[in-house]
């Protein structure tokens, strides 16, 4: 099950009390204070990590503590502070507080690492109120309570390149044949029901990241269909391919189920109207194709964008797609899109 967005509460330990205390040994009348401090609370931290790929285990464990700290001890002992408790979560995750909307934690990388609730700190025991003036302190002070949150978390998969397109555009067959990604395949609508991954290689030692991402369809900003929901995993992306159908089975015209498809991105989000993109005409293979591929080749020479023909199931023009998506996403990554985030 793919879940990519989740409701949690965390809270950190709570600092330990510092304690009253005065040394009392034989032949030492005047010891003096010696009680010791509370440890501190332990934190609760996020980790990412590439070994998860979706928000599952949050759906069935939906609260996490950290351990309290203890209190002080006599002979100016401090207390042992709490431990931590961290929660694992895939690369791509943003952490936002569902109180008030504030993005805590972007965790971009494997390793990345974010304290989400600090924990409390220790009290102090009454040797540390000892003075000149005041040599038999009576005072000490208690441990603060540990952060407590409620959080919203969302998955947003990070990826090089995103295949946006209709139900049944080829997206899903187009990225089993270049990578090693084993999405469902079907002759219906709406076939993949969830985001998948895959790495393309290319040249002799480079490779790129495929998202294919359920199809979208007219009012799909509005939430229908699927592509409102999966909309969020392109946002990361740095190049855009847009897959039209031209076979003659396609309900709409090649040209119409583009321009529906930017709308839709444009609706979702303004800035995905400016990410680099390029059209793929797919399934060039079948009958009556050949009229549909010329009108949205003319289209996209007009208007001045890159249109290449392919066929996943004769691998007519993968090579050409490959090399081409790859010199692209190379050139992204050496001046990095500021829409990526």
């Amino acid at each position: 099950m793919f879940v990519d967005e989740a409701l949690i509460t965390v809270r950190a330990g709570k600092g330990g009390d510092g304690i009253c205390s005065f040394r009392r040994e034989m032949f030492v009348p005047r010891g003096g204070p010696d009680g010791g401090d509370g440890g501190h609370g332990g934190s609760v931290v996020f980790a990412a990590s590439t070994r998860l790929t979706t928000l599952l285990d949050l759906r069935y464990q939906k609260h996490y503590e950290a351990e309290d700290g203890r209190a002080g001890g006599a002979s100016n002992c401090t207390g042992r502070t709490g431990k931590d408790t961290v929660v694992t979560l895939p690369v791509g995750t943003i952490v936002y507080d569902d109180q008030t909307g504030e993005v805590l934690a972007d965790l971009v990388a494997d390793g990345d690492t974010e304290i989400i609730a600090r924990g409390g700190r220790g009290g102090r025991g009454n040797s540390n109120f000892a003075t000149s003036t005041n040599r038999v302190p009576t005072k000490c002070t208690l441990g603060t309570a540990g952060e407590e949150r409620s959080l919203r978390l969302e998955l947003k998969l990070l990826a090089d390149v995103g295949l946006v397109g209709f139900p049944n555009a080829g997206k899903s067959t187009l990225i089993s044949v270049i990578s090693s990604a084993t999405p469902k395949i079907a002759d219906y609508p709406f076939t993949t029901l969830t985001p998948h991954l895959g790495v393309v290689r290319w040249g002799s030692d480079r490779s790129f990241v495929v998202a294919d991402i359920p199809g979208i369809i007219e009012g799909a900003h509005d939430g229908k269909g699927l592509g409102f929901q999966f909309l969020r995993h392109i946002e990361r992306t740095a190049f855009l391919l847009h897959l039209i159908d031209v076979s003659e089975w396609a309900p709409d015209e090649p040209v119409i189920s583009f321009e529906i498809m930017r709308q839709e991105l444009a609706a979702y989000d303004e800035a995905l109207s400016d990410r680099p993109f390029a059209v793929l005409a797919t399934k060039i293979d079948i009958s009556g194709a050949c009229d549909r591929l010329t009108q949205l080749q003319t289209y996209c020479k007009r208007h001045k964008y890159t249109c290449l023909p392919v066929s996943s199931a004769t691998r007519e023009g993968l090579d050409d797609v490959i090399t081409f998506v790859g010199s692209q996403v190379d050139r992204l990554r050496k001046t990095p899109c500021e829409t990526r985030s």
